[in-house]
C-alpha cells in the first residue's frame, strides 16, 4: 500500500497517510476538523535493482543525449536556491 502525504490548508498540519489505492481521498483535517485536508503532490521513493535496461544502458554516466547537450546551460548565480518545502521539522524526508 502507498503512503500518501496529506496537508490541510487552513491549520498546515502534515500527515502521512497508508491508503489503498482504490481508497477515497482524506478531506476533513484530524487537527482542525476543517474540509481543507488534501493530498500533496510528492516524488516517489524506489530503488531498481537487477541487470535490467537501467543498469547496462545507463550506469557509468554515459554521455548526454543529444538534445539535454544542445540545451543552454543555466546562468551561474551566487544566491543559494529558495526552498519551497515547508513541512517543518518533523518531515521524514530530510
Amino acid at each position: 500500500m502507498p503512503i500518501y502525504a496529506y496537508r490541510c490548508a487552513s491549520c498546515g498540519h502534515a500527515k502521512d497517510v497508508l491508503q489503498k489505492m482504490s481508497d477515497a481521498p482524506l478531506s476533513t483535517c484530524p487537527a482542525c476538523g476543517a474540509e481543507s485536508f488534501a493530498k500533496q503532490v510528492t516524488a516517489a521513493g524506489f530503488q531498481l535493482k537487477g541487470s535490467g535496461w537501467y543498469a547496462t544502458d545507463f550506469k557509468g554516466g554515459a554521455a548526454a543525449p543529444a538534445a539535454a547537450a544542445a540545451a543552454p546551460a543555466a546562468p551561474a548565480s551566487s544566491e543559494p536556491a529558495a526552498s519551497t518545502h515547508t513541512c517543518g521539522s518533523s518531515c521524514a524526508s530530510h
